[in-house]
């Protein structure tokens, strides 16, 4: 039995994608404010973001195992719930880590909310009205990500700081409210299995590690005893995550898909695509704010191109995805990717900057949209059809790690090139002055970070290249 009013299931999910699409565009250009407000060092500033997006990555494949056990209303609902009461709580932080605990509460939420999202979509919907219904919730997050950096810009320069995450609070009140009345209680289907709880374990504490290393490495140096912990923590638990998951009867990761060499090659290239790109909006916003102590709502408008970008190459991609291969168009939208990276750190920090800037960011957004549709696409279509919720679910880890990473490695960059005096000016805003000498370094240290993701991109143009030698849009290997 369907829904009696699907549109209203789709406005109400979408309302919650909406707000956790827009909780990270608005932080990223809030973010010297917040730092500049608690007196926050660069370690601890990194974490306000870091924290949000190690949690939430991994807590969207257990929460969506959770939701295959016990159903997908309660948890939606839940979700949305700890995810406005929580941004409510964040305004009344007492010192930045107290806001880090909280955003990682936060992300709980978050990840609630995303895994729930399509599976209700899909339960509300009849198969030929499906594929409308998606587009259009796809549609609303890229709109999230279009307006976020510019809601937040306006929100912290016109209202202060707090309003970034005080302004979920009537909209998830509402979505709330809304879902009660609209969702229906629909049972889980995999009673019967088990959550890989010591793989989700050793992946977060693996992953945490990680981060910690490269969030501490270029602030207190390499030798340094959280550093050398990180790093060991990270060899060590992926070591065992590998083990493990190659033993438990439900893993984290189906190792065998990856026996299939384009689903390996389009997976490998959308985790190096999001590890190249992820960071750039939030270096950009930073630079702006620092360099040209542009005020949030001015840098907020000026990192939107990468959105504007991903809008108009994704139904173009579409379109042309029953025509020309998978490796084709994604590699295509790399190269795209590619230019406009290798455009930012050419251009960077010169006289003519803002145009380059700009246009760099859009040709990034576009290659990033012609690559996401049909590299999607082709992991979907080359694993059997019992196994696409693995796989989509693996895709989304992916892709979510790699932006953490991403994050983290780059913000590492820009301030391992700066000396001690200057490593917290990176987030400081329009609030510390700077010297020409200082804009020099901070100028070098964004050009070796972008150096990085250009690297990150083209070996990602080598592994969709390499994922098959497939010669039209319908004739990848296919299943199910």
């Amino acid at each position: 039995m369907k829904e009696k009013s699907p549109w209203l299931v789709l406005l109400v999910t979408s309302l919650g994608v909406l707000l956790t699409v827009l909780n990270l565009g608005t932080l990223n250009v809030a973010l010297p404010e917040v730092s500049s407000h608690f007196h926050a060092g660069a370690v601890a500033t990194s974490w306000i973001l870091l924290s949000y997006m190690l949690f939430n990555t991994i807590l969207i494949l257990v929460f969506g195992k959770l939701a295959d056990i016990y159903g997908r209303r309660n948890l939606y609902l839940i979700g949305l719930s700890e995810f406005t009461i929580v941004s409510f709580l964040i305004g009344f932080s007492p010192n930045v880590w107290v806001l880090i605990i909280l955003r990682a509460l936060q992300a709980a939420g978050g990840a609630l909310i995303i895994t729930n999202t399509t599976p209700l979509i899909t339960d509300a919907f009849e198969e030929r009205k499906l594929g409308t219904a998606l587009s259009i919730n796809v549609l609303v997050a890229s709109v999230g990500q279009l307006i976020g950096p510019v809601v937040g810009g306006y929100l912290v320069f016109a209202f202060g700081w707090r309003w970034v995450f005080w302004f979920n609070v009537p909209l998830g009140v509402i979505g709330v409210i809304w879902g009660i009345f609209t969702l229906r209680s629909v049972p889980g289907r995999a009673k019967n299995e088990k959550i890989d709880m010591m793989g989700n374990l050793t992946i977060f504490l693996g992953l945490g590690g990680l981060i910690l290393a490269l969030s501490e490495g270029g602030v207190v140096g390499w030798i340094s005893l959280p550093v050398i912990l990180g790093l060991v923590m990270f060899v060590v638990f992926t070591a065992c995550f590998i083990w493990v998951e190659r033993r438990v009867k439900y893993p984290t990761i189906d190792f065998t898909l990856f026996h299939n060499r384009p689903y390996t090659m389009a997976n490998l290239a959308t985790f190096l695509n999001s590890l190249a790109r992820s960071s750039v909006v939030l270096l950009i916003a930073l630079f702006f704010q620092v360099v040209d102590h542009e005020n949030p709502f001015n840098a907020g408008l000026k990192v939107i191109p990468v959105t504007i970008g991903m809008i108009i190459a994704s139904p173009i991609a579409g379109a042309l995805s029953s025509k020309y291969s998978a490796r084709a168009l994604s590699t295509t939208g790399l190269f795209g990717t590619c230019i406009g990276i290798l455009l930012l750190m050419w251009h960077i920090g010169g006289n003519d900057s803002l145009f380059w800037i700009i246009f760099s960011q859009l040709l990034i957004g576009m290659g990033t949209g012609l690559f996401m549709t049909p590299n999607t696409k082709s992991i979907m279509l080359t694993v059997p059809l019992e196994r696409r919720g693995v796989a989509n679910g693996l895709r989304s880890m992916l892709q979510n790690m790699g932006a953490v990473i991403s994050t983290a490695l780059s913000l590492m960059i820009v301030t391992s090139a700066l000396p001690g005096r200057l490593k917290n000016a990176i987030y400081a805003g329009g609030h510390t002055q700077l010297t020409a000498s200082d804009v020099h370094l901070l100028v070098g240290g964004y050009r070796i970070a972008f150096l990085v993701m250009l690297v990150m991109t083209l070996l990602a143009i080598a592994a969709s290249y390499l994922r098959s030698a497939d010669k039209g849009g319908s004739k990848v290997q296919r299943w199910g």
